[in-house]
């Protein structure tokens, strides 16, 4: 269990193969990322052991495409309808919601022991991403939620991309800068000025939304790091294409920075080296995904 994302095996009911790609793909709305070396990881004081973050090494990537932006609800509605595709947590029929965005007369439902702000939510998928009294069409420009591995996979392999490796995720987000914290520097909120979606206040009963939002974010909000990227810390974690423990097994994936729930008093997560490992079904209310792309 972490303590951002609850992650539970459903291996019951396994994603449906990805359908063929419907399209030929094409970089719009991607940005390239050169080739070269940067360094990879943390060891500083915001690092949690755990998780692996370290050692500290240089590693070397070849040009790649990824998208400006996480995969919006719109992008992934073109999809369903013209897939017929069926998510994990539609299938299943619940997912995990945060509490705190639950009407204050919604139904009494089981929360996860070792976080209770998260609840599951009967009828809870991408489409009704906060539950049944929610719909993705309000907000057409925020990220799909409610995806487990297999369902990011199933959408990148219609538009002819693939998810981006844990290597390339973290080198897109760094946008050319050179071990530091943040995709804009090391200050968290340079000049007074929220750069990114996380929780400010009490975590989880207080949150004055100083960035402007409670729960998800557009995906374009906030500016963009060096490369073009949106969002690449907070808003929603993002599945990237690797095994989260190699070198021990495991089912777990890895999942890359940070969401709007995270928040420094238990989970300094929205930093460029950070990582968390979920199992490849789990789905909830704060992890999307964007697409890379070989660059030829």
């Amino acid at each position: 269990m972490s303590c951002c994302t609850p992650s539970g095996g459903r291996a019951a009911d396994r994603a449906q193969p990805p359908p063929s790609s419907a399209r030929q793909a094409t970089p719009e709305g991607m940005v390239a990322v050169p080739a070269g070396p940067f360094l990879m990881g943390s060891q500083d004081g915001f690092a949690y052991p755990a998780d692996g973050e370290g050692p500290v090494r240089t590693v070397h990537v070849d040009a790649f495409w990824i998208d400006a932006c996480t995969v919006s609800n719109a992008q992934f509605a073109q999809f369903a309808a013209e897939t017929g595709y069926r998510t994990c947590a539609e299938r299943i029929g619940w997912s995990f919601v945060f509490a705190g965005l639950l009407p204050d007369d919604f139904p009494p439902t089981r929360a996860v022991a070792a976080a209770p702000w998260w609840r599951q939510v009967e009828g809870a998928d991408w489409r009704r991403p906060d539950g049944p009294h929610s719909a993705w069409e309000t907000r057409p420009d925020h990220p799909v939620i409610h995806v487990d591995w297999d369902d990011a996979r199933a959408y990148c392999a219609w538009a002819g991309k693939r998810l981006p490796t844990e290597t390339e995720w973290e080198r897109a987000a760094r946008g050319g800068l050179h071990a530091k914290v943040f995709p804009w520097g090391d200050e968290f909120e340079p000049g007074g000025r929220p750069r990114m979606n996380v929780w400010q206040g009490d975590f989880p009963n207080r949150h004055p939304t100083a960035d402007g939002w409670y729960g998800t974010c557009p995906v374009h909000a906030f500016e963009p790091n060096g490369f073009g990227l949106y969002n690449a810390t907070g808003n929603v974690w993002e599945w990237c294409e690797d095994p989260f423990s190699p070198s021990r097994g495991g089912r777990r994936r890895v999942t890359k920075g940070g969401s709007y729930l995270c928040h420094a008093s238990y989970c300094r997560r929205y930093r460029v080296a950070a990582r968390q490992g979920l199992f490849p079904d789990s789905t909830t209310g704060n992890v999307g995904f964007r697409c890379a792309l070989d660059m030829n």
